[in-house]
Parts: structure tokens; C-alpha cells; sequence
């Protein structure tokens, strides 16, 4: 990779997110710290978590990541919209490492107005038999990446809690 540093403010996690929002992947350093930073906020929050409206609630992914870029083009960015991913951000599709890139990196950014929860696709077993454990030893050459990703993945909330009215979550547990 290029060996760029993790990112140590908002300046540097913002260039990630405009590298990111070009479907560039980061570097597996950057990787490592965002998600340590992520676990860090994560490890607040319940596993029911508080969500407030307005929010844009979307479903799986799966490493469709222009999908992705598409929902933000038609609800907004982030932070000027609240978001409430259910799950399933990987596997499957070809760009899993960037789309959890991404959201993790929004997580990290704007912690109040994104809430990632966790779908059956954020585990271990899974991610090794659909996709996302092949797709980090390819575009990284080790399982790192993947070991980072799925370690913050225990860290997911389980339900967002709409205005302590709706529960919203992915449901599709094994």
C-alpha cells in the first residue's frame, strides 16, 4: 500500500472519506486505526440502539457500493441526513471493503448521525464462506483486514430504536 498514516483528526478522516467516496481502498494501517477508533465509539452505545427522526433507514448492501453512493445521492450525504443502516454492508459484491470503508469511516466522523447495526453478514463464519474474507486476502494480501473488520463487528448494535417506538433491525441472525 502507499503507507500513509492513520488518520489523527478530522482534516485526515475526511480525506479518507473523499478517497473512499472514489471507491479508493485505504491502506490497511488506515483500515486497522479506523477501526479501532470505531470500536471505541461502538463500545458506548447499547445494543438497542437510540435513533432519532428524521433518519433514512436502509437495507443490505453487500458490497454494492455504488448502490451505496447512490443512496447518498438520492437521501442525502452525511451529516446532512440521519442514517440507519441495518446490516449486511459485506459479501457478495465486489467492493465489501470499501463499503464498510465508508461507513465505518462516517461512523467514526459523524457518530450521532449514522447508526451501522449489525446483520448476519457481520460475522466470522459467514463472511468466510460469501465473500469478504477473499475479497481483504486479495486486495491486501493477508487476513489483517479481515480480522480488523470482524473484530469491530462484534461491537455493532443488535436494533436501532426509532423515537422509543419502531425497532428496526437486520433480524436475519443465524
Amino acid at each position: 500500500m502507499d503507507g500513509r498514516p492513520a488518520a489523527s483528526s478530522h482534516s485526515d478522516l475526511d480525506d479518507q472519506i473523499d478517497r473512499l467516496l472514489k471507491c479508493e481502498q485505504l491502506t490497511e494501517a488506515e483500515v486497522k486505526a479506523l477501526c479501532e477508533k470505531a470500536k471505541e465509539i461502538l463500545a458506548q452505545e447499547s445494543n438497542v440502539q437510540p435513533v432519532r427522526c428524521p433518519v433514512t433507514v436502509c437495507g443490505d448492501i453487500h458490497g454494492q457500493f455504488q448502490d451505496l453512493l447512490e443512496l447518498f445521492r438520492i437521501g442525502g450525504n452525511c451529516p446532512d441526513t440521519n442514517y440507519l443502516f441495518m446490516g449486511d454492508y459485506v459479501d457478495r459484491g465486489y467492493h465489501s471493503v470499501e463499503t464498510a470503508s465508508l461507513l465505518v469511516a462516517l461512523k467514526v466522523r459523524f457518530p450521532h448521525r449514522i447508526t451501522i447495526l449489525r446483520g448476519n453478514h457481520e460475522s466470522r463464519q459467514i463472511t468466510q464462506v460469501y465473500g469478504f474474507y477473499d475479497e481483504c486476502l486479495r486486495k491486501y494480501g493477508s487476513a489483517d483486514v479481515w480480522k480488523a473488520f470482524t473484530d469491530l463487528f462484534d461491537f455493532l448494535p443488535l436494533t436501532g430504536l426509532v423515537e422509543n417506538k419502531v425497532s428496526i433491525g437486520h433480524y436475519g441472525k443465524p
